[in-house]
């Protein structure tokens, strides 16, 4: 649910190269303890958030040959990677410190328990992310960030 653009007010990681070309990666790393409900869930949010902060990772129109328009889902591969909740905070702190241009999206579980972002965001700053379960985490930035923050983390199977 929470999307954290970690860069500094004066980066502008939003003009770096999209539509798969740059260094730029996207990783989603999930709990694979939740039910495929939730786990579906917590995949979605958190690539709709970095969605709205990188629209140019999709948002191309593609046309087939009988003249039907699609939107792209992506322009780059998204792996959904597995770790638990104390993994999915380390990769949230370090990445919360890196100043690389990257963009943590983090799905804390008491999240699921709120019934509009209204009250989520009211709930969320009397909360600290350090004590908190989490769902999930997204990141999206710079290759060698991303893979340092997540390559160590297996696919979810």
């Amino acid at each position: 649910m929470p999307t954290e653009n970690v860069t500094s007010p004066t980066t502008n990681v939003h003009n770096a190269p999209l539509h798969g070309e740059g260094d730029l990666r996207l990783a989603i790393v999930v709990s694979p303890d939740q039910s495929i409900g939730y786990l579906a869930n917590t995949v979605a949010t958190i690539a709709a958030g970095i969605g709205a902060v990188h629209p140019g990772i999709g948002n191309v129109t593609l046309t087939d040959s009988e003249g039907v328009s699609i939107m792209n889902s992506a322009d780059r591969p998204v792996p959904i990677l597995q770790a638990d909740s104390a993994q999915m905070l380390t990769i949230a702190e370090s990445a919360h410190k890196h100043s690389t241009g990257l963009t943590l999206v983090a799905f804390p579980e008491f999240a699921r328990k709120l019934h509009s972002f209204k009250d989520y965001k009211d709930e969320f700053p009397q909360r600290s992310l350090s004590n908190e379960a989490l769902s999930g985490v997204g990141l999206c930035g710079p290759v060698k960030a991303v893979k340092s923050l997540t390559g160590s983390l297996k696919l979810l199977r």
